[in-house]
């Protein structure tokens, strides 16, 4: 395949040599060559890496079903209360919701995506079941990890770890955890279920943290404690961690070095706020970084929508980018560094200037949009959009190309 007359990250105009699933050369735009049996026409769009949504809630979607009012309640128990009520009453059955929602991210250009699969004795294993389903459907479109994930605590109800097992050996690929102290309010006991589990199925962890200030300091201090204790480096992400940033200098910096140092991974979905660790300090020290879009117009939310360049404009915004160098690091965050959490073979940012994912020999999982930079790209959000897949066409102006399959 030839990707003929793209502008890689904004780059000169080139033509792009596939060789099935990698890029084989990078050429010199030349109008006048030879096309190949296969070509996709550029039209001078922007050339960057796919999108890679690393937190994304699909089991409680509700994307393209009605608008509804906002009932959920403030915290996370009265949050999942409110999911609690109102999720299995949905318009749409819960299969065909959750499918149509990564069907439309990948429509946008996301490829990459770790999903969340709500677990627990409400529910037990019919949302995983459901985001299972939805893999299984767009797996040859998208590389899709789900997340085990006891969204109203393990130890609060008893059972519950008794599901996140059951869902491990069903082939779940990441243990979830959420809030140790303020939710199970016994961050002992939590940890022991979460990375027993882990190291029993050799799965990642990924925990979810709301805490704040101090106590999300001290939660984060006994998983970094566990990390070195049973030798998981390069094995766990924290999630939000909204105000990890929020205690001192002198604790952010250290945060950040021993998140390098110990190779932990950080997925935040751009929220309003200031406590939360630098976004260039972190890229700097080399600690991975990458973007979800959380919920999607589900019960904790209306915000939402499918598109990871809209959340990535969100990222920008919310740091109060305005340099370009920034803003395409917020890209670069959004695909790259969210590929670097899901794959380990994808190497760490490497600064805020690293421009990655579009050399010789880079797996050709690539979009192309229109815009003239790839700032005014975030600022714009384009819709002329052609999506790349393990180097085949998977969706063109929004819509998936079923024939993929």
């Amino acid at each position: 395949m030839l990707i003929r007359d793209v502008r890689p990250w904004g780059g000169e105009r080139s033509d792009i040599q596939l060789d099935g699933t990698r890029i084989a050369a990078i050429r010199p735009h030349d109008p006048a060559a030879t096309p190949a049996a296969e070509v996709v026409e550029g039209r001078g769009r922007l050339l960057l890496p796919a999108f890679s949504d690393v937190h994304v809630h699909l089991d409680s979607t509700r994307v393209g079903l009605p608008f509804r009012p906002h009932t959920g309640g403030p915290g996370v128990w009265t949050m999942m209360m409110n999911d609690r009520e109102n999720w299995r009453d949905a318009e749409v059955a819960l299969p065909e919701r959750v499918a149509g929602t990564l069907e439309r991210m990948i429509a946008h250009g996301t490829t990459r995506v770790r999903t969340y699969a709500q677990v627990d004795v409400d529910c037990k294993l019919e949302k995983f079941e459901a985001v299972v389903a939805a893999k299984e459907k767009f797996g040859h479109l998208a590389d899709v990890q789900i997340m085990t994930f006891p969204q109203a605590g393990i130890l609060r109800e008893p059972g519950t770890a008794d599901y996140l097992e059951a869902s491990l050996k069903a082939g779940a690929d990441v243990m979830g955890g959420i809030d140790p102290c303020t939710l199970d309010r016994d961050p002992k006991g939590h940890l022991d279920v979460v990375f027993g589990l882990a190291e029993k199925y050799g799965v990642e962890v990924d925990i979810h943290l709301h805490e704040p200030g101090e106590l999300g300091v001290f939660s984060t201090d006994l998983i970094l404690e566990r990390v070195r204790a049973l030798g998981m480096q390069g094995k766990v992400t924290m999630s939000h961690a909204y105000e990890l940033g929020a205690v001192n200098e002198s604790t952010s910096r250290r945060l950040i070095e021993e998140f390098a140092e110990l190779d932990i991974a950080m997925a935040t979905v751009a929220p309003a706020g200031r406590g939360q660790l630098s976004l260039v300090q972190l890229t700097e020290a080399g600690v991975r970084v990458g973007l979800g879009e959380d919920g999607q117009r589900d019960y904790w939310s209306p915000y939402g929508n499918c598109d990871l360049l809209d959340r990535t404009w969100q990222l920008a915004f919310t740091n109060n980018f305005r340099r370009d160098d920034h803003i395409e690091m917020c890209l670069a965050v959004a695909s790259m560094g969210g590929a670097s959490i899901m794959s380990h073979d994808v190497p760490r940012l490497a600064g805020v200037t690293d421009r990655p994912g579009l050399a010789v020999g880079d797996r050709a999982d690539l979009l192309l949009v229109d815009g003239e930079t790839p700032s005014s790209a975030v600022m714009d959000r384009g819709t002329d959009r052609t999506v790349l897949h393990d180097g085949r066409i998977v969706a063109d102006g929004l819509e998936v190309v079923t024939a993929a399959e």
